[in-house]
């Protein structure tokens, strides 16, 4: 018989197992394991995880880093993804035909700001303090987008302020830019529960904005930070290792996947593959790091 978890345990095992899948692990051979157990979590894990479907106008492509690259023979994993289908997915608006002008794109995300309003769409609103719509450039050449908001992010109502943000400040400093000239956003506008991964409908419902502030910015590189980004951005569910090194293009903008920084403050030891992806992002943009002084 299976053990009986209480549900604190149960989480935090559910959590360590996506830990785990992130890293690209998932097959487990130490002995003694109990597999009943081990089945129910990965069971559990799954249903967190199911993928939206993506619609044809999405636009979605994959294709492997060039040699020109550098940092490409280290991060070329994977094949072709493939769409996993989530019944309940609310499908977002067609790619935006017209460029809105850079003078109109902060009235237009402040349209959506209002469309949002004070929502109550999904159960997420129900523990919410603040909205988290997005921060940075309207203008912006480079987009960030994570899972959702944290404890600091609902109380300030602005994305990535936390020891998470911070990180990211770095990142971004390292990338030789500022935070005020990138644009940064999320999956979900509210901040789940004890910040467990959203639920598919929670984030499909959130969906459609997170893609109508893309149309409206019009990056040149969006980089998903995390596997829940990269799932509900490419309409596929696959450990980060396999959508890592590859430039994808998600209406009709070029898309790089890398850890979240909050998986970099758990892992640090990751912060080096971190950095190839955004090197990848560089090129993309035309950046050079900044000198040391």
């Amino acid at each position: 018989m299976p053990r009986t978890l209480n549900p604190a345990t149960r989480d935090a095992l559910v959590e360590r197992l996506r830990f785990y899948r992130d890293l690209g692990l998932t097959d487990f051979y130490r002995r003694p394991v109990d597999l009943a157990l081990l089945a129910e979590l990965t069971q559990t894990l799954d249903a967190q995880e199911v993928a939206p479907v993506i619609p044809e106008e999405h636009n979605v492509v994959s294709a492997p880093i060039t040699s020109e690259v550098p940092v490409a023979e280290t991060n070329l994993f994977g094949e072709e993804p493939v769409i996993h289908p989530h019944k309940g997915f609310t499908a977002p608006p067609p790619v935006a035909a017209n460029v809105i002008s850079p003078a109109d794109r902060p009235a237009e995300l402040l349209k959506i700001v209002e469309e949002i309003g004070d929502c109550t769409r999904c159960a997420l609103h129900t523990g919410r303090h603040k909205i988290v719509f997005g921060d940075g450039s309207p203008t912006a050449r480079l987009l960030f987008v994570g899972e959702g908001p944290g404890a600091d992010e609902d109380a300030q109502g602005l994305p990535f302020v936390g020891r998470a943000g911070q990180l990211l400040n770095n990142m971004i400093a390292a990338m030789g830019l500022k935070r005020e000239e990138v644009y940064i956003c999320n999956v979900v506008k509210c901040r789940p529960p004890g910040n467990r991964t959203p639920e598919p409908v929670e984030a499909n419902t959130c969906l459609p904005f997170l893609f109508r502030q893309i149309d409206v910015v019009r990056p040149q590189v969006i980089v998903a930070l995390g596997a829940t980004a990269a799932t509900y951005l490419l309409g596929q569910r696959q450990p980060l290792a396999g959508l890592r090194g590859r430039i994808h293009v998600v209406r009709g903008t070029s898309l790089i996947v890398t850890y979240h920084p909050a998986y970099l403050l758990r892992d640090p030891r990751q912060k080096k593959e971190a950095w190839a992806d955004l090197q990848i992002a560089m090129k993309e943009l035309g950046l050079k790091a900044p000198k040391r002084s």
